[in-house]
């Protein structure tokens, strides 16, 4: 069994004796702490902690990250608080120990809600130390590892939060050796007859091949020897679940995916990397297309190294890395490669360009989770988020930005930042102008236009790709209904109240607020809000406050009300036009309040308002602003003589009296009649009446009718 002994031997090779003994002293406090508790297994409870610690050092973590490891169940499963462990061994191991906790003393509503939530507890934490998630992720490795005690469905729950989240943390980290191990111990978890099968398929494949690998090594070792390249070829083992994931997804069989070798050469500076793939390209012809430079453009967790693929002999695809030993520590540990820090400061790390990515990552997931509207759209979030395959793009100013696969010109405006992302109204993809909706393709230059009240529309969140595009979309348009709600359900209530001869600016000061909790409402905008969205009626509130202000409300003659209400057309997300009479400015309009949509403006005479002729208190008034700034559908019904060209001439027509057809369709009524219906945006009475007439005026065309209900 591995001891505390092993483990402070093994330190010694990094870390000065009186951290050792900080280490040793955080064991034997968690040994205390944890005295009488055993795992499902059967072992003494302490054992998991120190195996996590022992993970730790195999990534030389410093020594608080190990004196987090030895105690990060302490506060959730003994009597031990964190002011005590602050005490003992320092606010910063206190704080470690706190954001790798798990959250159980809270209630939730399902086992789904509870893991979101304690994602976003220790989201918060590694905003404050990155050091969080790498412990946890430690944790979590030896968890799997020592899954074979638990029920197969609890196995299958942790294996597949494991592989959503865990796994693609670590790979967002950079840390490969953990991603790689997380990923087939999922693998084994969900799928064990296929693992196993696969793992069976592999060990012989790799029997059968090894001197055909042993000849490929040689004569890459020779080639490097022969031009004085220092550097040193090993092969690359693939892991079970990339070799399912390729089986599965390229639906290939087992003996295709493990045809190709791989290998990956350690050199000693970023020159003799690109000095080895030239050689390398002699011996071997490259295959086309295959070579990707992640010195000159790393990815997102720090990753760098050189990748090509050969055409060996007999046309045998050879996959080459090519890397610095740096490189290659980075690659298996990320951001923990080289984390060395010094005594009394919180962070002092070697890999600081790892570290800085991966804090700009951290501050992204908490702009997401403020934007959220709760815990399980924040996790499906950074599902969808973490490692995707990436493309980079260039700003005017020649900076490089990282967007996944299949970005738009949104998702770049986004990620810039998410003010520049609310005002963007166009783009210039290589200096020529280009649909908000297009999607980027790596070397492209982007430049954003923005306009100062513009707003984001709903149809973006059906193209963008990006978590922090849709939340904040989400969140802004959950601003705009609110504000447009409140001031529409303030206007709405002043309406109801004219009817009993006031207003909400008249009511006596602190009447309305000791009537909201009666409502079942905390503040006013919450009120007005509701009023606004039509799951309240302005009537029913008004009656209600002014009953609360005097027993019996005086009786009232008809209601006598303060006027229509004005629309314009650009009242936003709580005015909303109906599409079955397709009102215009100019025509005669009543309004009635839909749950959801606010206002639903028709146009006065249109038959399906008739149910709510009757309940005068369901209808409002309403009469069009002056000036209009939106164009509106409007359906027309033209019977015409069948010819040719007609379509095209209708579109010119319409095209030259400044409106847009928005849908066209054709009819046949019989061999010589046709009738065409057309939907067009125009911007009032007047200007549809001008298209008509020019439409009238073509030869061949019959009757013209505006279509309503």
């Amino acid at each position: 069994m591995f001891t505390i002994d092993d483990l402070a031997d093994r330190l010694g090779g990094y870390l000065p004796p009186e951290e050792i003994c900080q280490v040793k002293r955080a064991f034997y406090y968690a040994e205390q702490a944890h005295d009488g508790q055993r795992r499902r297994s059967g072992e003494p409870y302490v054992t998991h902690p120190l195996a996590v610690a022992n993970i730790l050092a195999n990534m030389h973590m410093d020594h608080q990250s190990l004196m987090a490891a030895m105690l990060h169940d302490v506060i959730e499963d003994t009597g031990v608080s964190k002011e005590a462990l602050g005490e003992q061994f320092g606010e910063a191991v206190a704080e470690l120990v706190d954001g790798v906790s798990k959250l159980t003393q809270i209630t939730f509503e399902d086992k789904a809600v509870a893991q979101a939530e304690n994602f976003q507890k220790m989201v918060l934490a590694m905003s404050k130390d990155i050091r969080v998630i790498i412990v946890k992720l430690a944790d979590r490795l030896h968890n799997m590892r020592t899954l074979g005690a638990l029920r197969p469905d609890k196995k299958r729950r942790i294996a597949r939060e494991t592989l959503e989240i865990y796994a693609r943390i670590a790979g967002r980290l950079g840390i490969n050796t953990i991603r790689v191990e997380l990923e087939d111990l999922s693998f084994q978890a969900l799928h064990p007859m296929r693992s196993e099968r696969i793992k069976r398929a592999v060990s012989k494949a790799r029997g059968h091949r090894r001197s055909t690998i042993r000849q490929v090594q040689s004569s890459l070792q020779k080639c490097l020897d022969d031009d004085g390249l220092p550097g040193t070829v090993i092969g690359r083992q693939k892991h079970l679940l990339s070799i399912y994931k390729k089986m599965r997804d390229q639906r290939k069989p087992f003996a295709e995916i493990m045809d190709v070798f791989g290998f990956r050469i350690i050199t000693d500076d970023v020159d003799s990397c690109y000095r080895i793939l030239g050689a390398v390209h002699n011996l071997y012809k490259p295959v086309p297309g295959r070579f990707k430079d992640y010195i000159a453009i790393p990815k997102a967790n720090g990753y760098q190294s050189l990748h090509t693929t050969l055409f060996g002999s007999g046309g045998m695809p050879i996959e080459v890395q090519i890397r610095t030993r740096e490189m290659e520590a980075m690659a298996n540990n990320g951001i923990a490669a080289h984390w060395l820090y010094k005594a009394g400061q919180t962070e002092r790390p070697i890999a600081a360009g790892s570290h800085a990515r991966a804090r700009e990552w951290v501050r992204g997931l908490l702009e997401m989770q403020r934007h959220a509207g709760n815990s399980l759209e924040f996790i499906e979030h950074v599902k969808n988020d973490l490692f995707p395959d990436d493309i980079y793009v260039f700003t005017p100013k020649g900076d490089i930005m990282e967007l996944p696969q299949g970005a738009t010109v949104v998702d770049f405006a986004y990620s810039v930042h998410t003010d520049i992302g609310n005002s963007c109204i166009a783009c210039r993809i290589d200096r020529h102008l280009a649909p908000l909706s297009s999607r980027l393709e790596s070397g492209q230059t982007l430049e954003i236009i923005t306009a100062p009240g513009a707003r984001p529309n709903t149809t973006w969140l059906s193209f963008v790709i990006t978590a922090k595009a849709r939340s904040a979309i989400r969140h802004a348009l959950k601003n705009q209904q609110h504000t447009e709600s409140v001031q529409l359900g303030r206007r709405l209530l002043n309406k109801a109240l004219a009817d009993f001869e006031t207003s909400l600016e008249e009511l006596p000061e602190g009447h309305l607020a000791t009537q909201l909790e009666a409502l079942g409402v905390k503040q006013q905008d919450e009120l007005l809000e509701s009023i606004g969205l039509g799951t309240r009626m302005a009537y029913a509130v008004a009656r209600w406050l002014v009953e609360a202000l005097q027993e019996t409300p005086e009786p009232r003659g008809p209601r006598v009300v303060d006027g229509p209400i004005v629309i314009s057309g650009a009242e936003g997300m709580v005015i909303n036009f109906a599409r079955c009479c397709h009102p215009l400015p100019g025509d005669p309009v009543i309004g009635h309040t839909s749950v959801g949509k606010g206002i639903v403006v028709h146009r006065a005479e249109c038959r399906n308002l008739d149910d709510l002729r009757n309940d005068p208190e369901k209808l409002f008034a309403l009469e069009w602003s002056e000036t209009q700034v939106a164009d509106f559908p409007v359906a027309l019904r033209i019977q015409v003589e069948s010819r040719r060209g007609l379509v095209a001439e209708l579109a010119g027509l319409v095209t030259d009296a400044d409106a847009n057809i928005e849908r066209i369709g054709i009819e046949e009524r019989d061999a010589r009649l046709s009738i065409v219906n057309l939907t067009l945006a125009v911007r009032n009475r007047v200007h549809l009446a001008r298209i008509i007439k020019r439409i009238r005026n073509l030869p061949h065309v019959g009757k013209i009718h505006r279509v309503t209900n």
